[in-house]
């Protein structure tokens, strides 16, 4: 049952970079274009949410619009709102994503508001980007772990995730939003929402704050998942665990994928590259450890 083919979604230059220091507009356009050269087909370029709460993300409207766009790679954006949604339509994005959790309080510390109002909300965001024919992505946080309640109920998961998918998402990612998961309980997570939502709609995203995250990718791609969201050169701390890595270095899965030899159509070496052009100009040293093998 295990994939031939895997699709990366690449997060870094949205997911990342918005829990890092400051980069220039022109470093995340380079960041945006240097990705495609480097095959990646699916890259997450940009975030409307309001620059008040997240203002490294306050100049996406410009990077949209400058990216040098490249043939058959899709540039998508998050979208909380239909505010978000119309600024996301104007700069050009090719699809948007919306968000939930599986977590009751995860849902009222982040937004303020209850899972099924959360899920209201998102109602005319579909609406609208359905009308405009843009496809829409699902998230759905907490799935293995919340920073407040502890262990989540994979049938709650299964619920959240499978409301998104009948609202109209496309595609759901299942988020390990503090990296607690470890293979086991990823298995049976995705066994599980896999009965309410089709596999080859499924995503993971799976943080690797315990350095759990290829070993769960691992255990997950044998129920049929080919999806995988993960950040260049590991961008993006975790905001729940003081010091710790948060997002998967995109370098390590291409690494781990290229062994099992499973297809992704990415250059491993342009894609490290990109990673510590970004990591340098934010003064650090690339949170891959690929990386840092092959760049000597």
């Amino acid at each position: 049952m295990t994939p031939n083919k895997v699709s990366i979604f690449e997060v870094g230059a949205r997911d990342g970079l918005q829990n890092e220091l400051p980069v220039t507009t022109q470093d995340k356009i380079a960041l945006v274009e240097a990705l495609g050269r480097a095959g990646v087909k699916r890259i997450e370029a940009a975030s409307f949410v309001s620059p008040k709460w997240v203002p490294q993300m306050a100049d996406s409207g410009d990077v949209l619009r400058n990216i040098s766009r490249q043939d058959g790679v899709t540039y998508s954006a998050l979208t909380p709102n239909l505010k978000g949604l119309e600024l996301a339509l104007d700069a050009g994005a090719d699809e948007v994503a919306i968000f939930g959790a599986a977590s009751q309080s995860f849902s009222q510390r982040n937004i303020n508001c209850s899972i099924e109002e959360s899920i209201e909300r998102f109602a005319p965001v579909m609406e609208r980007a359905i009308a405009a024919n843009i496809p829409v992505r699902g998230y759905v946080s907490c799935v293995l772990g919340c920073p407040y309640e502890g262990d989540i109920a994979i049938s709650e998961v299964a619920r959240v995730s499978e409301i998104l998918y009948k609202m109209g998402c496309y595609e759901i990612s299942l988020g390990d939003t503090i990296g607690v998961g470890t293979p086991a309980n990823a298995r049976r997570m995705v066994e599980a929402v896999s009965q309410k939502v089709p596999v080859d709609k499924l995503a993971l995203h799976f943080h690797d704050t315990y350095g759990q995250a290829l070993a769960n990718i691992l255990a997950c791609l044998e129920t049929g998942v080919s999806v995988i969201d993960s950040s260049v050169a590991g961008l993006g701390g975790c905001p729940y665990a003081k010091g710790a890595s948060g997002n998967l270095a995109t370098e390590d899965l291409v690494y781990m994928l290229n062994g099992l030899g499973i297809e992704t159509g990415i250059d491993l070496h342009l894609l490290a590259k990109a990673g510590n052009t970004i990591s340098q100009a934010l003064g650090k040293s690339t949170g891959s450890k690929v990386a840092r093998a092959i760049s000597g």
